[in-house]
């Protein structure tokens, strides 16, 4: 019933074909965007091939391109389609998985208004039918349509009769963007893949429950889903016509792959068998491709959504994105020690990954020794609680359901993730109390917040508990409503709106404020409010209610009069410096390391920056050194810095970096610097770069898991900064008698007379050399030698030590050293040393004399001097103590 034979086509030559012919017509080939969507907080991840079209579907973009054609990477972990949990048990479902897609973004010219449904249909026909491409027979496709879209059942009749043609309702051929926007009916393919493993071939003709029946099963499998876009959902339900149609297609690259390959499961395609042949060298146990394998199949399909997500940017970590990709790697941990695997095993299938798809992806390649490094790390930190995870698990096997301080004990304790206890417990048939480990999770939380809160006050000085303030608000001017005019002038005459006061503090709020509230990483002005009569010094500035109070120490009683206020502007001009140079630190990053560095949080301050950022490990110097260059480079070019409101979407749309843990109105601020930079915020500026200066890194380190923190400094600090370090280098050359020029020289020559030095003091001191006085008694035939010494460099006193054992029989020393750490060590020579006597027996008798305790081995042994005053008393005693030790 199938026609001609279809020779099996590899995933590489599938994808080369893909892009191919809609290149051939008319589309814009597309790279795959990153995982990590740009400027999209609605999505943790590319989930669909549409992802990076979304704007220009919603009217906020446009591209110089009508036709479009992607092989989209796309994660799917969770949530709505709930795919992790059915991995390596279901033939389609994964974590990772790629995305062949063509779309047509409205019409091409007037003529195409009534075509956009035929073009797509006739392209899909031919591509996935004819010999030159995927070549699959006519006589194992069937279709389904939307039930009310009669034009594209007609469409496709020229194809295919119409008793394969199924009509479906909206749960299976309707498609959405959200609750609201672009929608539109979808049709799609199926192939018969009955006669394919465990399936027997059957009938051509289905009815429809049959159909459905089969769909169920998967021996009828989707390949292709046609979307066509052609209605606005309203909020109210109602669907209003879409000025200009459009067109989604997405096609599984897995499951073309699984059909060209004649297998029954995606997992049997060349796209994973080279990973879990890979993964039974590791384990050293036989594969079986029925539910036995599903440890085997999880690993394979968690390794390359592992690499792929480290190779876009994403860390482990204990919430967002990082958290799911934790998640995913611990579930692979996991059935790794299912399958009996003691040491990590993740680590080598991502390298099979990066050798496999590095070709379509070079960014595996290129970062393959992160990847495996951070792979690695994270396999051998959930080993070191895994086994206790499971023990506590297996004390917990005679419950129905695991509570939620038990399931949250796992998750903190063991690093076990809620969906992991719950896929343990399913399989021993219990349950999780979900509830409670989520309010377990949130009183965790609330003491972190509260633990935060009260170390940032410290840090600014405030008392660590919030202090509830006395007093009622007075209202000056009920009717006037306060304006911001910070952005234009550091001075105001203005009128005082209302105020309230409490023992020597005072709020106030003007009627005309130019003081900036701390807001957006940038901290508050400070300066001076001058009333008849009064000054108050401004020493922070509060929002209240949604307005702006400025806050001071004031003694008298306060009396709102007419004021004038000031803001320190030397003081604003150096946070505006930082500010500034903020956004060229951002655009430098992302341009030299890449664009999944993302603004994490910042502190613009006067007398510094600080600017966190996504990043997967730490800035070498010479990369440091490269964007702190191209940083200068912006200031000295002067550019100029623009500010100016926009629509929202008109912003991102003109591509605007946002930052989604801020929340934006409507219109927002856009700064702009030409060519480097262009970003939302509502924070002061300097007019052009050049005003900044200066720009030098102070520090780089990490903040978080994934996140990299900077420190820099600009202009007069930046300059004070070279001062110092410039004094410093004189100095250092007057202490070492040269010149600063030559200052590194004459460091490298003192470095090699103090290695010339200490081998000699090595050597004299392997000789009996030391620098020790003393004297000798006699125990029997024993000798015991008693002596002082100043050194106190513990392994010049090994050499001394080793050097007596070494040129005495049948003796003992005791050494007193009398440095900046007073202490007694002792050394026995072997043949006493085999008779029983230990050092670390005398040398802990002697020491508790002065109060001292210590130890060591039988042959050489040290204590300390607890009261280094009675360091003579304890010589003294020395004789007798050894004499008593050696009788006994």
């Amino acid at each position: 019933m199938w026609g001609h034979y279809i020779p099996p086509m590899t995933s590489a030559e599938i994808r080369r074909k893909f892009l191919q012919f809609f290149k051939a017509r008319g589309h814009a080939e597309v790279p795959s965007s990153p995982l990590v969507p740009a400027d999209d907080p609605t999505l943790l991840f590319t989930n669909a091939g549409m992802v990076q079209f979304k704007r220009i579907f919603q009217g906020l973009q446009l591209r110089p391109y009508k036709f479009a054609v992607t092989c989209q990477k796309c994660v799917r972990a969770g949530g709505k389609h709930n795919d992790l949990e059915q991995v390596g048990h279901t033939a389609r479902h994964h974590t990772f998985f790629e995305m062949l897609g063509n779309f047509r973004f409205g019409y091409a010219s007037d003529d195409d208004r009534d075509e956009y449904k035929r073009v797509a249909i006739e392209q899909a026909w031919e591509w996935v039918t004819q010999q030159a491409w995927l070549g699959i027979s006519p006589e194992r496709i069937y279709i389904t349509v939307h039930h009310t879209d009669d034009e594209a059942r007609k469409l496709w009749q020229e194809f295919v009769p119409d008793k394969r043609i199924y009509g479906l309702g909206d749960r299976d051929n309707f498609w959405q963007m959200a609750d609201t926007g672009p929608a539109g009916p979808n049709t799609e393919i199926y192939v018969d893949l009955r006669g394919i493993g465990d399936w027997k071939k059957g009938k051509a003709d289905l009815t429809l429950d049959e159909f459905v029946e089969l769909q169920e099963t998967g021996a009828l499998l989707e390949i292709w889903n046609l979307v066509f876009m052609q209605y606005d959902l309203q909020g109210d339900g109602s669907r209003s016509p879409l000025p200009a149609p459009s067109v989604d297609t997405g096609a599984g690259l897995e499951r073309i792959a699984a059909v060209m390959q004649s297998v029954p499961s995606n997992f049997d395609t060349d796209l994973f068998t080279p990973i879990i042949e890979r993964a039974v060298e590791v384990v050293g146990k036989k594969y079986d491709r029925g539910p036995g394998g599903a440890s085997y199949r999880v690993l394979a399909d968690h390794a390359r959504a592992v690499a792929f997500l480290l190779a876009d940017g994403v860390y482990p970590a204990n919430d967002g994105r990082g958290y799911v990709l934790r998640r995913i790697l611990r579930r692979a941990v996991r059935h790794a020690w299912l399958l009996g695997r003691r040491e990590p095993t993740l680590v080598h299938l991502v390298h099979t990954v990066a050798g496999l798809m590095g070709s379509e992806y070079p960014e595996l390649v290129k970062q393959r020794a992160h990847l495996e490094s951070v792979t690695r790390a994270e396999e051998e930190r959930f080993f070191d609680t895994i086994e206790g995870g499971l023990a506590r698990l297996d004390e917990l096997q005679n419950v129905k359901v695991i509570a939620g301080a038990e399931a949250f004990k796992l998750y903190d304790t063991y690093g076990f993730p809620i969906d992991l206890t719950q896929l343990i417990a399913a399989e021993r048939g219990q349950t999780v109390d979900v509830a409670g480990f989520e309010h377990e999770l949130g009183k965790q939380r609330t003491r972190s917040q509260e633990s935060l809160e009260r170390t940032k006050a410290r840090a600014k000085g405030a008392p660590a508990v919030h202090v509830k303030r006395p007093g009622e608000w007075r209202s000056v001017k009920p009717r006037g409503k306060q304006k911001w005019v910070g952005y234009d002038t550091t001075r105001a005459e203005t009128d005082v709106l209302k105020f309230r006061q409490a023992d020597d503090r005072v709020e106030v709020v003007l009627e005309e404020n130019p003081f900036y509230v701390e807001s957006g990483g940038q901290v508050s002005d400070t300066g001076r409010v001058k009333g008849e009569g009064w000054d108050l010094e401004v020493s922070d500035v509060e929002k209240v209610d949604g307005l702006s109070a400025v806050v001071g120490h004031f003694q008298q009683e306060f009396e709102p009069t007419a004021v004038l206020a000031e803001v320190d502007e030397p003081r604003r001009k150096n946070i505006e410096r930082n500010h500034t140079a903020t956004h060229l630190v951002h655009a430098a990053l992302r341009k030299i390391l890449g664009p999944h560095v993302r603004q994490q949080g910042s502190v613009v301050a006067p007398e510094r920056l600080r600017f966190d950022f996504a990043h997967h490990g730490p800035v070498d110097d010479a990369t440091l050194a490269r964007v702190e260059e191209t940083v200068n480079t912006h200031i000295w070019e002067n550019l100029p810095v623009t500010t100016r409101e926009m629509k929202y979407k008109e912003a991102i749309a003109a591509g605007a970096m946002a930052f989604f843990t801020e929340k934006y109105g409507d219109t927002v601020r856009v700064v702009d610097v030409p060519g480097v930079s262009l970003e939302l915020c509502g924070g002061t500026h300097v007019p052009s770069t050049g005003q900044i200066a200066l720009f030098r890194f102070t520090h780089e380190t990490g903040a978080a898991a994934g996140v990299r923190r900077i420190e820099a400094v600009t202009g007069p600090v930046a300059y004070e900064l070279v001062r110092k370090l410039e004094e410093q280098v004189d100095e250092a050359a007057l202490v070492l008698k040269t010149q600063p020029e030559h200052l590194v020289r004459r460091i490298e020559q003192l470095l090699e007379e103090n290695r010339k030095l200490e081998k000699r003091i090595d050597d004299m001191l392997r000789s009996g050399g030391q620098r020790a006085t003393g004297d000798v008694e006699h125990i029997g035939d024993i000798e015991l030698h008693l002596a002082d010494s100043d050194l106190d460099d513990r392994d010049q006193i090994g050499l001394v030590m080793d050097a007596f054992r070494t040129s005495h029989k049948r003796a003992i020393s005791v050494l007193f050293t009398n440095g900046e750490r007073p202490g007694i060590h002792v050394a026995v020579t072997d043949d006493l040393v085999a008779q029983g006597v230990k050092a670390g027996e005398i040398a802990g008798a002697i020491a508790a004399v002065s109060g001292g305790k210590g130890g060591g081995r039988p042959h050489f042994a040290s204590a300390g001097a607890g009261d280094p005053a009675r360091l003579a008393e304890a010589r003294a005693q020395a004789p007798a103590i050894v004499k008593r030790l050696l009788a006994r």
